[in-house]
């Protein structure tokens, strides 16, 4: 069991339970709450203050490269707390609130050299985040941040301020991400160098700092948290402009890409039906039918016949995609297929169907403002996504409904920001839920101003920490179901129908999943009331 960015259950729970205890300061929040769309996540102002020693002639460009390479740890240590930050990787740094003071800095081990001068230039660092509903009264928590050229030291902050376990070694080249101050040994660490600071700054003038100080590893860091203001009543997709048609006249199209769910950090590669996300896959497609039966499959992209398959000299045809996946979900073996040649019937099946569109379609009749109309829903289903965004850019342009499911890549992978424009999303009115890990954090900010008309025509689903692989694919076609099963059911119980069962922090069934651009929408099934036969 893997969460879908690849560290192991176990050490999500024990971070769970870390955070609980590592601030110094626990205050309860001043002032009335109102959340935002969430089952466990609340709304918070962040800010922290850090700073930086430059050249003393460094240019804003300098600097301000310096600053992100810092606040970008902050993206470890408070992931690491379970707290959610907004700016990608907190990149957002405002230069205006930058402070520089000249410095002289001292080296004890050679007091007669002349002091170097440096600058050192102090911010406050503020951001939208998340924190569980268990850490709703706090308002600080005690982390830190990393010094000048952490990367080089990535060994020594993996032995200190990590886990050390196989998943912090896969992101030692990026160790920003794995960053953990709220760790006992990490503590130690942290105090015994200042300590030794402390130390050598003894009588040296206001204008001047010890070397170590300049070359430090660790800076102590406090994060205060501040309530946002929300709006309180409950929320609903759009369903008046989804059951209209949008991308496509008459049809409601659901696009569904899901990622191939091996260990990427680790260079994990295997056989598609070895894949987790494989039986993941049908499994998300039976809570979709489950939820509106009639379903039929419309066609696999280039296969002629995707029910019928031959394995070695037994030729195997399906009478239906519902019976393939039992087959596949509930080793309902058709005739001819036993133990021995199952797995060979699997991999042909696989093979045959991974990283092609399988479309189907269900009519229905739907009622609003006492007119009825035929509707299609259509959804369109890929599976086996990598780093492409070829996928992924499709699905988003012709879908009302879109749905990743996989690996976040650390940000940079198929859906960075950066790879798309506005020309990649249609204008009409969508849901976009990207289930990856930390996905509020790498996509949910910069998403908004690409689509047209902004949060009035998209609503956008992410996750503020690290999600699970195993029970993904069923959580999303329970999303999904609870869209088109007829209840115009809320945000609210939208999410719930896409908790996970059996995999949860110790204080939730979701990674901190919210959904952002909702408090805009109009629809109300008391206003208009809609029904879908």
């Amino acid at each position: 069991m893997k969460p879908t960015c690849l560290p192991s259950l176990m050490l999500l729970l024990a971070a769970a339970s870390t955070a609980a205890c590592v601030a110094s300061t626990d205050q309860g929040v001043e002032g009335d709450e109102e959340d935002l769309t969430s089952l466990t996540a609340r709304a918070r102002k962040l800010e922290f203050a850090g700073y930086v020693y430059v050249e003393d002639n460094a240019s804003d460009t300098t600097i301000l490269a310096e600053v992100k390479r810092q606040t970008q740890s902050a993206f470890g240590a408070l992931r690491e707390a379970e707290i959610a930050t907004n700016s990608r990787e907190l990149k957002d740094v405002d230069p205006a609130r930058f402070l520089k003071v000249p410095v002289e800095v001292v080296d004890p081990a050679a007091p007669e050299v002349t002091p170097r001068r440096l600058l050192k230039v102090s911010y406050t660092f503020t951001d939208d985040a998340l924190v569980p509903i268990p850490m709703a009264t706090r308002s600080a928590i005690s982390l830190g941040l990393l010094g000048k050229g952490y990367q080089a030291k990535a060994e020594r902050i993996i032995q200190e301020c990590t886990t050390g376990d196989k998943h912090a070694r896969e992101f030692e080249k990026s160790i920003w991400y794995v960053f953990n101050p709220t760790l006992s040994k990490c503590k130690t660490a942290m105090a015994a160098e200042q300590q030794k600071i402390d130390d050598q700054r003894r009588g040296l003038a206001p204008n001047q700092v010890p070397k170590s100080e300049v070359e430090r590893l660790y800076i102590p860091m406090t994060a205060r948290l501040r309530a946002t203001a929300q709006n309180r009543s409950t929320k609903y997709p759009e369903y008046d402009r989804l059951f209209a048609g949008g991308v496509e006249p008459g049809k409601l199209v659901i696009g569904m890409v899901s990622g191939m769910m091996a260990d990427w950090a680790a260079g994990e590669r295997h056989d598609t039906y070895e894949d987790a996300g494989y039986p993941m896959w049908y499994g998300g497609l039976r809570e979709i039918f489950h939820a509106r039966p009639g379903f039929a499959l419309k066609g696999v992209e280039g296969v002629p016949n995707p029910l019928e398959y031959k394995v070695g000299d037994t030729k195997v045809a399906f009478a239906s995609f519902d019976e393939l996946t039992a087959f596949e979900l509930d080793r309902r073996n058709p005739v001819g297929v036993t133990s021995a040649n199952r797995n060979a019937l699997r991999k042909v099946i696989a093979d045959t169907l991974v990283r092609k569109w399988v479309t189907f379609e269900v009519p229905v009749q739907v009622t609003m403002g006492g007119e009825t109309k035929p509707l299609t829903i259509k959804l369109q289903s890929f599976f086996g996504a990598e780093t492409s965004p070829v996928p992924h850019k499709r699905a988003i342009k012709t879908s009302d409904i879109f749905v990743y499911n996989g690996h976040s890549y650390i940000g940079y992978g198929p859906l960075d920001p950066s790879r798309f424009t506005a020309v990649d999303f249609p204008a009409t009115y969508q849901v976009l839920n990207v289930n990856g890990c930390v996905s509020y954090n790498y996509y949910e900010k910069d998403y908004i101003p690409l689509k047209q008309g902004g949060t009035k025509n998209l609503d956008l689903v992410t996750n503020g920490l690290e999600s699970w692989v195993n029970e993904s694919g069923e959580a999303m076609g329970r999303f999904v179901g609870a869209f088109i099963d007829g209840r115009m059911n809320s945000y609210t119980e939208i999410l719930k129908a896409s908790q996970f069962t059996y995999y949860g922090y110790d204080w939730g069934m979701d990674a901190l999943r919210v959904v952002d651009g909702e408090l805009d929408n109009a629809y109300s099934p008391r206003r208009m009331p809609i029904s879908v036969r």
